[in-house]
């Protein structure tokens, strides 16, 4: 502990130090920092309360009676996992430190919730609209710039900050990009014929609206780069005009590119490359939506695999 630190303020200013190592040396992105800070406050308080003051004073029985503490205060089960991991996450950086001789959440398990699939537009509906937009866009600047959006999302599976973060290329758009994702790690996703056809228009278009010096590839009406609230608005608002039901959010067009991809090749790595996962397990959850698929349109189709209905169960 630093010269003249309070023993009070031991655990505190071990999370800063971690949180600053986390966005400074880890890369991290600014949402994972953001989750941090506020998972590892959470945590720093109800030590405080518990009248532990230094690192070493946590054990496994006080983090499982926070966990339990979340979960009795209404917190959603995926909301407790990402909370343990945190702290999992800031305790397991101070063993490395060399700090604590082990990791008190390495055994802490938070409660399970239901497995929630992927919210997957249905490709024939996504593409119907896609070309719907196409029409409707004509030659309004900003309508194709929100097309263009919308098949680049589509098309390269891009998570909303990688689309955001994007400049504007030097010339027409190509036919892949680079992209840095989670943990600044740098891939090549490709971009469909129709995504770079979306582009150029809205290529030519931005020349004349983006401000002097400006790079971003998807700018505002004031000139300067769409900032991710934006880019959600604008991703709804899209929907909305071409008919699409519901709420359309950025990550459900990278679902649906994730789910169409492994429907048409079956293959796992390549989805995982182009997603950008860093684990395989992260990907196969698109299995479990394609089976799903496939059981609902067996369920409906087969003559003799139609389900009970709540009735006939009750009979």
């Amino acid at each position: 502990m630093p010269a003249g630190a309070t023993a009070e303020s031991a655990i505190t200013i071990a999370i800063a130090d971690y949180l600053r190592w986390l966005e400074i040396d880890r890369h991290a992105s600014p949402y994972s920092v953001t989750a941090a800070r506020h998972d590892l406050r959470v945590f720093a308080e109800d030590c405080a309360a518990a009248n532990l003051h230094e690192p070493a004073t946590i054990d496994v029985h006080f983090i499982r009676a926070h966990i339990a503490r979340l979960h009795r205060a209404g917190r959603e089960p995926r909301s407790v996992a990402r909370m343990l991991s945190s702290i999992r996450c800031w305790l397991r950086h101070e063993v490395e430190l060399r700090h604590l001789a082990a990791n008190p959440a390495q055994g802490v398990r938070a409660p399970k919730g239901r497995h929630e699939l992927p919210k997957a537009v249905e490709a024939e509906t996504l593409n119907t609209a896609l070309d719907r937009g196409a029409r409707d866009a004509g030659g309004d600047a900003w309508k194709l710039r929100d097309q263009a959006i919308l098949e680049l999302l589509y098309s390269s599976g891009l998570r909303l900050s990688e689309l955001q973060a994007l400049d504007a290329p030097h010339g027409p758009m190509p036919d892949e990009l680079r992209v840095l994702g989670k943990g600044r790690k740098e891939r090549i996703v490709p971009v469909g014929a129709k995504a770079r056809a979306a582009l150029d228009l809205w290529l030519a278009a931005r020349i004349t609206l983006a401000h002097v010096g400006e790079t971003a590839l998807f700018i505002s009406n004031r000139g300067t780069r769409l900032t991710h609230r934006a880019i959600e608005q604008r991703v709804d608002h899209w929907a909305r005009s071409v008919g699409l039901p519901g709420h359309l959010h950025p990550h459900r067009l990278r679902h649906s590119f994730a789910t169409d991809l492994l429907t048409d090749s079956g293959q796992l790595r390549p989805v995982q490359e182009l997603l950008g996962h860093a684990n395989l397990s992260t990907t196969q959850i698109y299995t479990a939506l394609d089976w799903k698929r496939l059981a609902e349109a067996y369920d409906q189709a087969h003559p003799r695999a139609h389900r009970k209905s709540d009735n006939d169960k009750a009979s």
